[in-house]
């Protein structure tokens, strides 16, 4: 199935996005279940959230992938939804 993972980075929470930018990366490599992401960014042009596409059996693990991002893990989110999403286009 596949889930998207929608972040809200915590206000003022720029430098742990970037302290951790390498970690969440080699975690997307590592765990090969990413197939799409990228950063939202905010009216300033800084990061300031993430979309994450996985391809995973089920919620539970979507949610197991979220909870273990090196970004959840430093406490960067202030919010993070996690929903089924149907590829149409691309």
């Amino acid at each position: 199935m596949t889930f998207a993972v929608i972040t809200r980075d915590k206000p003022g929470a720029l430098q742990i996005r970037r302290d951790t930018r390498e970690a969440h990366l080699e975690y997307i490599a590592d765990t090969g279940v990413v197939t799409m992401a990228g950063p939202f960014l905010g009216a300033d042009g800084d990061m300031d959230g993430s979309l994450v596409i996985l391809d995973v059996a089920d919620m539970d693990a979507a949610r197991d992938w979220a909870e273990n991002d090196p970004y959840a893990r430093a406490g960067l989110f202030e919010r993070v939804e996690i929903r089924a999403w149907k590829k149409v286009i691309g």
